[in-house]
């Protein structure tokens, strides 16, 4: 039996099995193939961007490894992505920070960069049918070199972040408008102490003036959604982040913008998957920011862990993917870079997948008080043939099957990566 033969009739099988539990397989992939995610364009290149030569990043921001053949220029960067998609099932977005502007070796401060430094960004994802997310840089610049940006004592340096963020709303409305899928334009700032601070207030009480002023201009929501994301700790700012989550879910309520969930901002012991149906009370929508956080925010590449599944289950079960933006956001320069993108995304997709293929009958039991079948078919459910569906949904929508990626991926490594010095 030659292998598609033996992935459809493995998928005929596993069909039936998940019929036995109630569950409709062929509408589950409908719907999975309904659901895109944002790849983050930093992983390509450790969060170096184009401003500058040597693409050397500071304020805390932290890359792990030197593996050979990062990307190096824009044109490198789409081409690692076009390679990344092409083993990915489904059409999806790529969520891009403001420093990977092109600026025709001029240089163009971050309160001046305009919709013409993304052109190419957005020509190409027009031709490749891709939707563009967006996010203003404020860390690696010598006006962020104190950890302050938007909550920052001096007031010309909080305008100056101030009209970086509100130009980069603009570059995201005309993604929006040029490929008329809605950009998500998100605000995060470094903004914090590395010691215990004697003030806490008067960094809040600037933060929150900046944003008004940033958002005071309104936008479409048709062509750009704003987004605003907390922090517990970062680098240098361990005991004191101004941007906490208390204060931005108040703030986004209040403000009624959408509020990040990154998977490794708060406490190991944390899961974002509980903060999402409790913030959907409130909010009509929400962004997140999948990683993987080893013992503190170390953004590892995402694996197919419970914590994950737990994030992808709410998604699905509660109706929330029309509410919910899924991006991702890791970077690892310690493996190949382009495996990192297709490894974290197809295991986003594998966990949607399996809260897709979740039985109805686990709800219904719980509805009805009998917790011993709750927990029974849980537990039953980790040993469906879920593998055999993920390879069917991997084979219909035309991309590699198990492994065989992976070897294409060695062979783009030693023909293009190594090649770049």
């Amino acid at each position: 039996m030659d292998t598609s033969k033996h992935i459809q009739s493995s998928f005929s099988l596993a069909k039936e099995r998940y019929a036995r539990c109630g569950v409709n397989v062929d509408q589950a992939l409908k719907q999975l193939a309904k659901i895109p995610i944002s790849l983050h364009c930093w992983q390509g290149d450790d969060v170096g961007g184009f401003e500058n030569a040597d693409g050397v990043l500071g304020d805390g921001l932290a890359v792990t490894g030197n593996y050979p053949g990062k990307a190096r220029t824009p044109g490198e960067l789409r081409a690692d992505l076009e390679k990344a998609l092409s083993f990915i099932p489904g059409k999806h977005r790529l969520n891009l920070h403001a420093c990977y502007g092109e600026f025709g070796n001029r240089k163009v401060d971050r309160d001046a960069i305009a919709p013409e430094h993304f052109r190419n960004w957005i020509a190409w994802a027009k031709a490749n049918k891709l939707g563009l997310d967006f996010n203003p840089t404020c860390f690696s610049h010598p006006k962020s070199a104190d950890g302050f940006t938007l909550s920052h004592r001096d007031k010309a340096i909080r305008q100056f972040w101030i009209e970086h963020c509100i130009r980069s709303r603009e570059i995201g409305a005309a993604f929006g408008k040029a490929l008329g899928k809605t950009c998500v334009t998100n605000v995060w700032v470094p903004d914090g102490y590395k010691d215990t601070p004697a003030d806490r207030v008067g960094p809040r009480v600037r933060l929150a003036e900046s944003l008004d002023a940033i958002f005071k201009k309104s936008l479409s929501h048709e062509l750009n959604l704003d987004a605003v994301e907390p922090k517990l700790f970062g680098i240098g700012s361990e005991s004191y982040v101004v941007g906490s989550h208390e204060f931005y879910l108040g703030y986004a309520v209040s403000r009624k913008k959408l509020l990040t969930l990154d998977a490794g901002h708060y406490h190991p012991t944390e899961s974002i998957s509980d903060k999402i149906s409790s913030i959907l009370q409130f909010l009509p929508k929400i962004l997140l920011h999948v990683s993987r956080g080893v013992r503190w925010d170390s953004d590892h590449v995402v694996t197919l862990t419970d914590d994950l599944q737990a994030i992808a289950r709410e998604i699905v079960i509660n109706n929330y993917t029309g509410r919910v933006h899924i991006g991702l956001d890791y970077f690892d320069a310690s493996i190949n870079r382009v495996a990192a993108w297709i490894i974290g995304t197809r295991n986003m997709l594998r966990a949607l997948l399996l809260g897709l293929l979740e039985s109805p009958a686990i709800k219904q039991a719980e509805a009805t008080g009998d917790l011993t079948t709750r927990l029974a078919l849980q537990e039953e459910a980790r040993s469906l043939p879920f593998g055999a569906v993920w390879d069917y949904y991997c084979e219909s929508r035309g991309v590699p099957v198990g492994k065989i990626w992976l070897e294409e991926i060695k062979a783009y490594e030693k023909n293009v990566l190594s090649r770049r010095k």
